[in-house]
């Protein structure tokens, strides 16, 4: 491993990291070139800066080979005196966008392991080439500024931050690092599959690079779009810290006609927000479907996205978790449930208690609800505190029996995620 690799590497894992640096990390490695450089360039950095590793990797059981591949990187890791987990995913038969589906599902699964593994923060094999790559694919798509920014360094999301500390280093200087050492990798085949839009861009990047359309210039482009989302997101946590009132069950509201007040773009940004807050989506609603429910806004109609109710009442905006969305939902204590509400309270009794929405059967059982002050809708899709068809707790709606009921984040973090959203 070359010194000049390492140092420019520390340098920007210190910069992913930030001044309050976790004792432990987590790194996802697939076996593949990217990954594998990750892994043995934080094996050499990390333990300077006092931080122990854990690496972990999906099987995502799309072909015969990723077993055995995960495998592999298994007994590489303990080769090198590392803690390391595979984690399967198990799925039906894929239809649609297969890549995004195991992106998603990636994801999921290394969140959770980190959860349970104490690890708050992951690093992520992408380089300067995934960034290049990834800016001509939104840029394909007609993506704004949020697309064109491409890949941050450091994300919050699933409640895990995402470090990407060798979006700087290209992928031909990381293999010829490997080769060097004799480290060997797996090449995975899909990575040659055209039908793949990323693939097609990959191939098409040698010729551009003729034009002046070179990789690290592409990376430069995201990281000014990346100054200009910063700047956007300011406007929008001032936005939101000014106009929305968030409910003690989490539904946000706002006056329709300071929203309609505001820049298009931030208005966008704030309603994206609002229906990310609700719903704990990791992702903002596309363009289209944006623009679309915003257009009913303004003419005052009621409509739904992403797992939201959206009303207009008394010249607000309320965005409202649906019922439909979570009705099918339930978790044990103290897990949380729908990713955001968990219970505490008194010990438990031998009855198996679980959180699911109160539904019309918990609202009836709640007498009082009226008295919060929260729309029949909003308690609808809150949670309650059952065991099997009693309800035991409902703190949201008046019925709290010595139970306590938290969102996490908390209800006066609305703003500030404005800022990461």
């Amino acid at each position: 491993m070359t010194a000049e690799l390492t140092r420019v590497f520390s340098q920007r894992l210190q910069e992913c990291l930030g001044p309050e640096r976790p004792d432990k990390i987590g790194v996802a490695v697939s076996g593949g070139s990217d990954s594998t450089a990750l892994l043995h360039l934080l094996d050499a950095t990390a333990p300077a800066l006092g931080i122990s590793l854990a690496a972990v990797t999906v099987d995502h059981g799309l072909r015969p080979e990723s077993a055995a591949e995960a495998r592999a990187v298994h007994r590489a890791c303990q080769a090198m005196g590392l803690a390391h987990d595979i984690k399967r995913w198990d799925h039906p038969q894929l239809s649609g966008n297969l890549q995004a589906a195991a992106r998603n599902a990636r994801r999921r699964l290394i969140a959770d392991w980190a959860g349970t593994s104490g690890i708050s923060v992951v690093a992520l094999g992408h380089t300067l080439d995934d960034q290049a790559e990834t800016v001509l694919m939104r840029l394909a798509r007609g993506s704004g500024v949020d697309g064109l920014a491409a890949m941050a360094a450091r994300r919050s999301a699933l409640g895990v931050a995402w470090i990407r500390p060798m979006l700087g280093l290209r992928r031909a200087d990381l293999r010829a690092d490997l080769r060097a050492r004799g480290l060997s990798w797996c090449e995975d085949p899909s990575n040659e599959n055209t039908t793949y839009l990323r693939v097609r861009i990959r191939k098409a990047l040698a010729s551009l690079s003729e034009i002046g359309l070179s990789p690290a210039g592409l990376a430069d482009t995201a990281a000014r779009f990346q100054l200009a989302r910063q700047a956007l997101e300011l406007d929008t946590f001032r936005a939101a810290a000014g106009l929305v009132s968030v409910s003690a069950a989490g539904g946000v509201s706002m006056p329709l006609t300071d929203l309609f007040s505001l820049p298009e773009e931030i208005r966008r940004r704030l309603f994206a927000h609002g229906l990310m807050w609700v719903s704990g989506a990791t992702y903002r609603p596309r363009l289209d479907s944006l623009k679309r429910a915003l257009e009913s806004v303004k003419q005052g109609r009621s409509t739904t996205l992403t797992g939201c109710l959206i009303r207009c009442r008394a010249g607000r905006l309320h965005i409202l978790r649906e019922y439909r969305a979570v009705q099918s939902l339930s978790a044990p204590v103290p897990r949380l449930w729908d990713g955001r509400w968990e219970f505490s309270g008194p010990p438990h009794t031998p009855t198996e208690l679980y959180i699911a929405a109160l539904g019309d059967n918990g609202l009836a059982q709640c007498p009082d609800w009226r008295e919060t002050g929260l729309l029949r809708e909003e308690l609808r899709a809150s949670p309650g505190l059952w065991a099997a068809e009693r309800l035991i707790s409902a703190p949201l709606a008046g019925r709290a029996e010595g139970w306590r009921c938290r969102r996490v984040p908390a209800c006066d973090d609305f703003a500030p995620l404005a800022l990461t959203h």
